[in-house]
């Protein structure tokens, strides 16, 4: 997803979205649109309560997008946005519990924790749809740790025969591990 509509769609194929009307869910995700890189792409969407603490103390909807390197939480204002970007490198975890009426969406960061609310509906698809983007990319990153490894062991191999010298292992491990 790269546009404003396709997030608001999303929200409301998935039911990620009930917490404003589809004009100002679109409005909102207009904000998320223009905050992204060329090559970053929308991997889920959803809207809700940001800040949130108790029904009366939040900072109202926000369009939150999960992107391949960030989350973007976005709020268009009558006059001005509001915008809150957290690279998913430094995020510690996600978790969610349910109350009487909300759902709540806790995520914890290397520098704050933050909640979001949505209906008590919504949180089970909104926890779980994000689990999928993070599991998934930890599939990805123990494939290339077991690739590293490989690499590893077929330098070292070659070291032990004397084809490359220590000074070579050393620098292709240095290459390798980045």
């Amino acid at each position: 997803m790269k546009t404003a509509t396709e997030m608001a769609d999303f929200c409301k194929e998935n039911n990620t979205g009930s917490g404003t009307s589809k004009k100002w869910t679109k409005k909102h995700f207009g904000v998320v649109e223009k905050q992204l890189k060329p090559n970053e792409e929308v991997l889920f969407a959803f809207v809700g309560l940001f800040n949130y603490v108790s029904t009366t103390n939040h900072e109202s909807n926000y369009a939150i997008a999960i992107t391949n390197e960030r989350i973007i939480a976005c709020q268009k204002k009558m006059m001005g946005e509001n915008v809150k970007i957290i690279l998913r490198r430094n995020l510690n975890d996600i978790t969610k519990s349910t109350g009487m009426i909300f759902g709540i969406l806790t995520i914890d960061t290397i520098k704050e924790t933050f909640n979001v609310a949505t209906n008590k509906q919504e949180i089970d698809v909104i926890h779980e749809g994000i689990n999928n983007i993070l599991f998934a990319d930890e599939e990805v990153k123990e494939g290339k740790t077991q690739s590293v490894v490989e690499q590893l062991k077929e330098f070292k191999e070659l070291l032990d025969m004397e084809i490359i010298t220590q000074e070579e292992f050393n620098q292709k491990k240095a290459e390798i591990l980045g």
